[in-house]
């Protein structure tokens, strides 16, 4: 009887000291580089890293941030995306930034970040409106949803969509033929 609650209470004890938590990034930051030709370069997240004392502001720079982008495209909207390939310093950091400029009337389509979260700011203007979107990874991908079941390849059976949209065959065959 003594040894099985001594056996429990070793149990508990080694339990009770264990604990959970996110590991530490093995580095600050790792600059990307797209030459691979140094005999240093580490591959981290898909890119080769510049040697961290090689590292400069621009690495972490975009210009023209603040400049309006043409809104004259059929969505009377603009997408800016500043991810990793636009601003190397971004790689390893799990973030990327987005401008949105819109026209009046313009829209974003409705869409998704398989590998993303986004929170979206929009800034109040007199004709165009901007917005500034902050995404959790250093390439959040897209996935705009009129062309992943519309323009699908292959195509999604035309009867399966006019069920699930409630609409005509014809209506969905003539967005199959959209996209």
């Amino acid at each position: 009887m003594m040894k099985g609650v001594v056996t429990v209470l070793v149990l508990a004890l080694a339990c009770s000291l264990a604990s959970a938590y996110d590991p530490s990034p093995l580095q600050d930051f790792c600059v990307a580089i797209n030459d691979s030709s140094s005999s240093h370069a580490v591959f981290v997240n898909g890119k080769f890293c510049k040697d961290p004392k090689l590292a400069t502001a621009d690495d972490f720079f975009f210009s023209g941030l603040n400049t309006p982008r043409d809104t004259s495209g059929r969505l009377g909207s603009n997408v800016t995306l500043l991810n990793v390939d636009k601003i190397l310093g971004l790689n390893t950091l799990g973030i990327s930034l987005a401008r949105i400029d819109f026209a009046p009337y313009g829209l974003n389509p409705p869409h998704i970040h398989p590998r993303a979260t986004e929170i979206l700011v929009v800034l109040e203007g007199h004709t165009n409106v901007v917005a500034f979107a902050g995404l959790s990874s250093q390439n959040p991908g897209l996935i705009t949803i009129a062309n992943a079941v519309f323009g699908s390849n292959p195509p999604i059976n035309p009867d399966v969509l006019a069920k699930a949209f409630q609409l005509d065959r014809n209506v969905v065959n003539y967005l199959q033929k959209k996209f």
